[in-house]
């Protein structure tokens, strides 16, 4: 059976590799759970709890057949410079076969600021596509009829404003609300705690929030409302463990706000989905995707009383690993990816992102993008692994990770708890994944772990590949646009619906009808998200 380490504290024991320099014998996943060298059935749970797939406690997957009858969606994050430039890079995916589009946007628009604020010189269209009005929204899915596609969107503290665009974008080419199919990131608890593009307090925040999750329920029944994200987490250097632990507690958190505002848990959790990170250790991360399945299904039955089956059910998207892509010897990258898409194939993805080989140095060319998109297709059609449902299970090595992994992200679960839930244990959590991320860099120092190309196998020759490049033009053009924007357009209107909007925020009613029609009748993003911080005010972290 396998044992732990001796752990320097508490939480290492849980969820923290320790450093026991390359000489030593013993293996150990990033969570410190370590690996025999050999697993029998001695070492299975002395109660598999398995079920069938498509059964409760969806162990096994949320679908009966899975990918006999349907193939994961496949993704690839793109967009970037103007909203025209990333036009044509959405229509070149769906014409490589593409089956879903995940829109990334620039840091302002993540932010919820105009292009042509001060503080975003040098960083429109930069990590992404820049979004300030209706009129760019409309020209990014120019000639794609949104009533086909699935659109991912990767934006939160203004994520309300993002899907209102979409709908009415939506609404101009003829297609219904109840049509759109798509989901929006729309949590902000991990930008508090991994990336830092928030804008409001958490109050008000949690506020938008569930009032998105009313407003798709009675407008855009297809739509999920919430993206639950663990991989910006594993991104910043925490385990799989954490990355269970936490991504379910911010899920928690999620769900307690919709009831207390006095939501149905059946009509609003079965549009909740959560995204993961894709990374090295096979079998280790298909046991994170089996536990974290299991755990939820546990979760909204016992302690929310959940009895919809689909409110019980825990569907995600996954990513391929950034922080795993290397800058050194690019092309390995397209090994780790196989490996890492492979990996959430076999977990029961329901959805799937791979990343460029190039990622590590800027966006990805077309090239790039084309091979991603090509190892899914070859996943898909050639592995094997959509073959079978859940072709892990059984598995003696499996299973037991399945176990340990659930028994620790329940240890920690129970430990944000204690501290009152993830909206106040934000200091906790980061401290945690800052822990385990010292330990990375650590074990890789030392040469305990291996990073092919990085700290082995090195070359001398540097290999720098064809790269995307943002041409600074685009900048100053969708600056003019927006100037342009803001200049053939009813002022007293606009001002008078952001006044509207200051309203609203100060008392109570959902927010979102007034965010649409100041969006509608031409107020930017920044004009929008700026009205609102007026009244909510900005986060400041105080640690």
């Amino acid at each position: 059976m396998a044992t732990t380490a001796e752990p320097d504290s508490d939480s290492q024991d849980l969820s923290v590799a320790p450093i026991v320099g390359p000489d030593d014998p013993r293996r150990f996943t990033d969570s410190g759970i370590e690996i025999g060298e050999l697993y029998t059935e001695s070492d299975l749970p002395a109660e598999l709890d398995l079920g069938e797939p498509g059964s409760f406690p969806y162990t096994r997957g949320v679908h009966r057949e899975m990918y006999r009858k349907q193939t994961w969606t496949m993704r690839q994050y793109a967009g970037y410079a103007s909203a025209k430039e990333s036009n044509e890079r959405y229509r070149y995916l769906i014409s490589k076969g593409s089956t879903g589009l995940s829109m990334a946007f620039d840091l302002p628009t993540q932010l919820g600021l105009d292009s042509d604020n001060p503080r975003c010189l040098g960083e429109v269209g930069r990590t992404g596509v820049a979004i300030d009005t209706i009129d760019d929204m409309r020209t990014a899915f120019d000639g794609i009829p949104l009533d086909q596609v699935s659109t991912s969107m990767t934006i939160n503290a203004p994520a309300a404003c993002l899907l209102l665009l979409y709908e009415l974008v939506g609404e101009e080419q003829g297609v219904p609300s109840e049509q759109l199919r798509g989901t929006t990131q729309n949590d902000v608890l991990k930008e508090y705690i991994a990336r830092g593009n928030y804008i409001y307090p958490p109050e008000p925040t949690m506020r938008l929030t569930t009032d998105l999750f009313q407003y798709c329920h009675e407008r855009v029944p297809k739509w999920n409302t919430i993206s639950i994200s663990g991989y910006h987490f594993r991104e910043k250097g925490c385990s799989a463990v954490q990355e269970v632990a936490f991504t379910l507690s911010s899920g928690i958190a999620y769900v307690q706000a919709a009831i207390e505002k006095g939501l149905d848990v059946d009509d609003f959790a079965p549009r909740l989905a959560f995204f993961f990170n894709g990374h090295n250790n096979v079998f280790q991360e298909v046991a994170k995707f089996r536990a974290a399945r299991r755990m939820w299904a546990h979760i909204m039955t016992e302690r929310f009383g959940a009895k919809s089956e689909k409110a019980k059910m825990l569907r995600f998207h996954t990513q391929t690993g950034g922080v795993t892509l290397t800058a050194q010897q690019p092309e390995n990258n397209i090994v780790r990816v196989a490996l890492q898409g492979f990996a959430a194939v076999c977990g029961g993805t329901q959805s799937l992102h791979t990343n460029g080989f190039d990622e590590a140095l800027a966006l990805p060319t077309e090239r790039a993008a084309k091979i991603a998109l090509r190892t899914q297709q070859i996943l898909a059609n050639e592995s094997g692994a959509a073959d079978t449902v859940d072709p892990f299970a059984g598995s003696y090595f499996v299973e037991s990770l399945t176990d340990e992994i659930e028994a620790r992200a329940n240890t920690l679960i129970a430990k944000v708890d204690s501290l009152g839930g993830s909206v106040n244990a934000i200091q906790f959590i980061t401290g945690e994944i800052d822990e385990s991320a010292w330990g990375y860099q650590e074990r890789y120092r030392i040469k305990q772990d291996i990073v092919v190309g990085v700290n082995a196998f090195e070359e001398e020759d540097i290999e720098v590949p064809d790269l995307l490049r943002v041409d600074p033009e685009s900048e100053r053009e969708q600056v003019g646009r927006l100037k342009e924007f803001k200049a053939n357009r009813d002022q007293q209107l606009v001002e008078r619906r952001l006044e509207e909007l200051r309203e609203t925020a100060r008392g109570s009613e959902n927010l979102l009808g007034a965010i649409r029609q100041a969006l509608k009748d031409r107020s930017s993003l920044g004009e929008v998200c700026g009205a609102m911080q007026d009244v909510f005010g900005k986060y400041a972290p105080t640690f």
